[in-house]
């Protein structure tokens, strides 16, 4: 059994609130737009992390993150990306992807609107975090923590913070 939390565009920002939340997760995994390798490393010494790059994202990033990660926690197999859509919308190749790889559960950032989905074409729960950084029209910052057992994925919790 693991615990998880689930951010995205963080722009570079990692503050008290955020770690409070993820305080008692296993492992953070980041949509994308984490805003410097800086602050990757601090995520990375807070709780393991995994992470994709995000449109944001400079050349280091890129180098060190890939655009879609694609692996297996405990017995979920997982597909995750920055620009990535939602059911019946995803971004161009996403679909192909999801078809070959037949993740339990995408996550995606990018639209800065926090949305859980369920997609019954492909039998999978579409996760997008929001954003839990301060920049972007967003008013409020979000992120998600969620366990994940065997094959079963539950008491998924929410973050709302005002965006300050």
């Amino acid at each position: 059994m693991k615990r998880i939390g689930i951010i995205s565009d963080t722009h570079s920002t990692f503050d008290e609130p955020l770690r409070k939340f993820l305080a008692e997760v296993d492992e953070i995994w980041h949509a994308g737009d984490i805003g410097s390798v800086e602050l990757a490393d601090e995520i990375a010494a807070f709780k393991p992390l995994r992470a994709v790059y995000g449109n944001i994202d400079g050349g280091v990033a890129r180098r060190i993150y890939p655009q879609f990660a694609s692996f297996r926690c405990e017995g979920v197999q997982v597909l995750m990306t920055h620009i990535g859509g939602y059911p019946r919308h995803y971004a161009p190749g996403v679909a192909q992807r999801i078809q070959q790889l037949r993740p339990k559960l995408f996550i995606a950032g990018h639209s800065h609107i926090l949305k859980v989905q369920y997609d019954p074409v492909y039998d999978l729960l579409a996760v997008n975090p929001g954003a839990a950084g301060m920049y972007g029209f967003h008013k409020v910052r979000t992120a998600l923590r969620l366990t994940i057992d065997g094959e079963d994925m539950r008491d998924m919790e929410i973050l709302e913070l005002p965006r300050g």
